[in-house]
C-alpha cells in the first residue's frame, strides 16, 4: 500500500492563530509566531487524484498542526482528518498519504518536524468556496472561515505572497479569518472576530 504511486491536485485552505500576516511565512519559517504556539489547520480538497488504481477525486482531508514558537524547530503535534465519504479502498490510501507513510510532502513533514502524531480521524468535511471567501466545517471537531485580502487595483484578486517555502504552494493568497475553532486531538482553540491569518492556493502533490 505505502509503495504505490500517487498524485493529488486541487485546492488548499488554511487558517492559524497567528495575527495577520503570519510571520512563519515570510521568515522561512525562522521567525517567532505571534503567540507561544502556532496552531494551524490546513484543508485540502481533491479535484483529481489517485493512489495506484484507487481514484480519490472529490474527497477532502485536513492536517492539524501545533508547533512551538518557531515552526522550523520542529517538535510538532500533528493529526489528520479524512473525509468520511471515502470508501474501503480510499480510506487506507488517504491514510497512508496523510500519515506520511507513502512519501511526498506529508512524509517530509512527519519525518522532519513531528514528534507527537495523534492519529487520523474520519469525519464529514464541508468545504465552501465563494469568490474570495473560503470556509471549512468538520462537525464536532473544527471549523474556520477566511476571506482573501483584496487588492485595491480593482482586479478582484487577493494579495499574493510568492516564492515561499510553504508545503502546499510557493504562491499563497493572503487572507484574514473571521473565526477559527478546534476541539480535538487534545487541542482547544476558539477565535472569533480577531482577523487572524489565513491562506489559500491550488495544490499539487505526488510521490
Amino acid at each position: 500500500m505505502a509503495g504505490a504511486k500517487w498524485t493529488l491536485r486541487g485546492d488548499y485552505i488554511e487558517s492559524c492563530n497567528c495575527d495577520y500576516l503570519c510571520p512563519c511565512i515570510y521568515t522561512n519559517p525562522q521567525g517567532k509566531a505571534t503567540h507561544e504556539h502556532c496552531t494551524a489547520i490546513l484543508v485540502f480538497r481533491i479535484d483529481e487524484g489517485a493512489f495506484g488504481a484507487t481514484r480519490l477525486d472529490g474527497l477532502s482531508f485536513a492536517m492539524v498542526i501545533r508547533s512551538g514558537r518557531i515552526m522550523a524547530d520542529g517538535n510538532w503535534i500533528y493529526a489528520g482528518v479524512i473525509d468520511e465519504r471515502a470508501d474501503a479502498a480510499q480510506r487506507p490510501a488517504l491514510a497512508a498519504i496523510l500519515g506520511g507513510e507513502a512519501g511526498g510532502t506529508p512524509q517530509m513533514i512527519r519525518d522532519n518536524l513531528v514528534s507527537d502524531f495523534r492519529g487520523i480521524d474520519f469525519r464529514p468535511i464541508d468545504v465552501v468556496m465563494d469568490g474570495l471567501k473560503r470556509s471549512v466545517a468538520i462537525p464536532g471537531l473544527l471549523g474556520f472561515a477566511i476571506e482573501g485580502v483584496a487588492s485595491r487595483n480593482q482586479s478582484g484578486e487577493p494579495y499574493y505572497l510568492d516564492n515561499t517555502a510553504h508545503p502546499a504552494n510557493r504562491r499563497l493568497a493572503l487572507a484574514r479569518a473571521s473565526e477559527l475553532h478546534l476541539h480535538g486531538f487534545g487541542l482547544d482553540l476558539d477565535l472569533a472576530g480577531k482577523g487572524n491569518n489565513g491562506h489559500f492556493a491550488p495544490f499539487r502533490w505526488s510521490a
